[in-house]
């Protein structure tokens, strides 16, 4: 089988051919027909943050494909599964990878209707963002409450929050630094674009009232900013850091507007989270608009995009076959 694999003194990231049997314990072998490349994949990679902690490592931390062999009593040879983040990639072998021998516990069953490659461009970051729209509901923020602020609005998170937010009824400001991508957000459903740069920088601790809510991937001052300029008793969903793991705010729009900030995990979240979040995501996300942010690539496509989504150079969703 091959495999995107990571080694350590020296660092490499190379394809290689693997024996089955040295794949690591679970009691699941998935045969892999699709992956697909998150911000945490580039890190992974180009070894630019220790995201891995086992060494050597096949990167990958997410995975849609069939069931060779099971011990699990949830599954049986032939089904169809997502598995998404659990650490798989970090500290478990993962899914760039013609093969994965994976927990059950980390598995959720394929959508019916859903394909292995629509599975893959949604993956983490489009069950992100359906955690975060989710989050936002429980928290009583309706279409009726106001914008809602998605924030890297180009990549896979932003991307499928926005369309999700849309079709929802949302009324979504898209945050990005790429001005030349507002025909495309504005196709995904955002109703205005605006430049991160407004974000970006340090801000008074309370600002002008804007938001109803906010799906953040972003972190650092943007993060700070959303918060300072949500309106009270709106909603903030953090869900990345791709300016930074700082918060540099002050306790303000907590206290004296009633804000919430919501930290969103998508790595471990329990099994009946994640079947309702893919339920949803089968239902509220338009297969269409999804094709419109995918593209495929295989194996060695993927080396090379690596380090493209860590400089931000990687619109919407990013699919890799990994048996082409």
């Amino acid at each position: 089988m091959k495999a995107i694999y990571l080694t350590k003194d020296p660092f490499s990231a190379r394809i290689a051919d693997i024996d089955e049997a040295q794949l690591p314990e679970g009691d699941v072998l998935v045969k892999v027909d699709y992956s697909s490349i998150n911000y945490k994949d580039g890190l992974a990679i180009t070894n630019t943050s220790p995201v891995v902690r086992v060494w050597p490592m096949v990167a990958g931390i997410d995975g849609a494909g069939t069931v060779e062999t099971s011990a699990h009593p949830l599954f049986k040879a032939g089904d169809r599964v997502i598995l998404t983040s659990w650490g798989v990639g970090e500290v478990h072998w993962g899914c760039l990878a013609q093969k994965a021998r994976l927990k059950g516990d980390w598995l959720v069953k394929l959508p019916e209707g859903m394909t292995a490659r629509e599975a893959m461009a949604i993956g983490t970051a489009g069950f992100t963002a359906m955690l975060c729209t989710m989050k936002l509901e429980q928290l009583g923020v309706t279409p009726a409450s106001g914008d809602i602020l998605v924030t890297g609005a180009s990549g896979g998170v932003g991307s499928v929050a926005i369309a999700i937010l849309a079709k929802l009824g949302y009324r979504v400001v898209a945050s990005t630094g790429r001005l030349g991508e507002t025909d495309y957000l504005k196709s995904l459903g955002a109703a205005e674009v605006m430049d991160r740069k407004a974000l970006g920088e340090a801000g008074k601790p309370l600002q002008k009232e804007r938001w109803a809510g906010v799906v953040d991937s972003v972190g650092s001052h943007t993060l700070a900013n959303a918060c300072a300029q949500t309106k009270a008793e709106g909603v903030v969903t953090a869900c990345g850091l791709a300016q930074g793991m700082d918060l540099p705010s002050t306790v303000a729009p907590f206290i004296l507007r009633g804000v919430t900030l919501a930290g969103i995990n998508s790595v471990t979240a329990p099994r009946p989270i994640r079947e309702r979040a893919w339920a949803r995501i089968a239902k509220d996300l338009d297969r269409k608009l999804l094709a419109s942010m995918t593209e495929e690539t295989n194996l060695e496509g993927a080396l090379a995009a690596a380090p493209k989504i860590l400089a931000g150079q990687v619109r919407g969703r990013l699919v890799v076959d990994v048996n082409r």
